[in-house]
């Protein structure tokens, strides 16, 4: 069966407190089960915890960890003749950012007690560094990406 037309791209509105599209994002991917107001206070928790022990605005914090998190280069599965080969692709933008965003929440959501708030926070301030497991998830994506570098002409 043949692929449709690529999806309309719907654009996101600016959060109220910091006015950043990032933000909303985030917000929207904490969200679960519609609770925008539980994950609007998740998050503006992080950003606070984060405004109070970091000297820098935590919209900036957040800007640095979710640079440091887009990946490059990750692989798609692409079968030929029976066998399916992990073929190393360039990451579009928006897709990287999709991708830096659910890890870092995905991480956050990993580590060990406290509050949802400090875990976000932690995490958020780690990947600014270039630490933390989301780091980690983008290096070992590159590290896949490069070691399957051989089957990068099954492009399509």
């Amino acid at each position: 069966m043949p692929r449709r037309g690529q999806g309309i791209r719907r654009e996101l509105s600016v959060d109220a407190k910091y006015h950043s599209v990032i933000v909303t994002r985030l917000i929207n991917r904490v969200m679960m089960q519609g609770k925008k107001n539980t994950a609007e206070r998740v998050v503006y928790g992080a950003l606070n915890i984060m405004e109070r022990q970091e000297s820098k605005a935590p919209v900036n914090v957040l800007e640095q960890a979710v640079r440091n998190a887009i990946p490059l280069l990750e692989v798609k599965p692409r079968r030929v003749g029976g066998a399916t080969y992990q073929v190393p692709v360039e990451v579009r933008p928006d897709r990287g950012l999709s991708l830096a965003v659910r890890w870092l929440i995905k991480s956050a959501r990993a580590r060990t007690g406290k509050s949802m708030a400090e875990k976000l926070a932690a995490e958020l301030s780690d990947a600014s560094k270039g630490q933390g497991a989301t780091i980690k998830k983008r290096e070992d994506t590159r590290k896949m990406a490069e070691a399957n570098r051989a089957f990068a002409h099954y492009r399509w």
